[in-house]
């Protein structure tokens, strides 16, 4: 289903639409729907950018564990946009598509971990209104992962908060990113 632009599509231009389309096509194949939109305010997109730049070098939690809990936050907010990216992302890091696709049923499926499946409940608990996030549920997670994985697993979570939440908003749907992994795409809670 090809994106309704809520906000309308900007045409990318001078030297930085440039470098942003063709950094963007030789990354992912083609330039995602959400740059189009933050290009109306380059300030934005610069933050934006910058941001993400610096949050794909935290390392304190296991990356399969942040995918998870990714696409997790992505399905509780519904952006099909998030979980198609999240696919290729998922598939391009070398995850296990067959378990990758198991991630919305998670709480039926039984090929996640306990600990993945606390991540995920965590992740969803912090993607709700009003969170349902507890005592128990942080101090589990510490106990498992330690105090700096978690601030990292919290904080990706509010990241994919936003992203989920605008994206959204912006009307973004699903671009066909997960088409090279071959995973039917979830259906997105409304």
């Amino acid at each position: 289903m090809p994106s309704t632009f809520r906000i309308p599509r900007a045409t990318p231009t001078g030297l930085l639409g440039r470098a942003l389309e063709a950094y963007a096509r030789r990354t992912y194949g083609q330039v995602p729907d959400n740059a189009y939109v933050l290009w109306h305010h380059r300030k934005a997109l610069r933050a934006v950018l910058s941001f993400e730049a610096k949050v794909a070098k935290f390392d304190a939690l296991d990356p399969h564990l942040r995918t998870y809990a990714l696409l997790a936050s992505a399905g509780t907010i519904g952006c099909s946009w998030c979980l198609d990216f999240g696919y290729f992302l998922a598939h391009d890091e070398g995850l296990d598509t067959m378990k990758v696709r198991e991630v919305p049923r998670w709480r039926e499926s039984e090929v996640f971990s306990d600990l993945e499946r606390d991540v995920m409940d965590y992740a969803e608990a912090m993607s709700e209104t009003p969170l349902r996030v507890t005592d128990a549920m942080v101090a589990g997670l510490v106990d498992r992962l330690g105090v700096p994985a978690v601030v990292e697993l919290t904080q990706m979570v509010a990241l994919e908060n936003m992203r989920s939440r605008f994206n959204a908003a912006a009307g973004l749907e699903s671009q066909g990113f997960s088409d090279v992994c071959e995973l039917p795409l979830a259906t997105v809670r409304r």
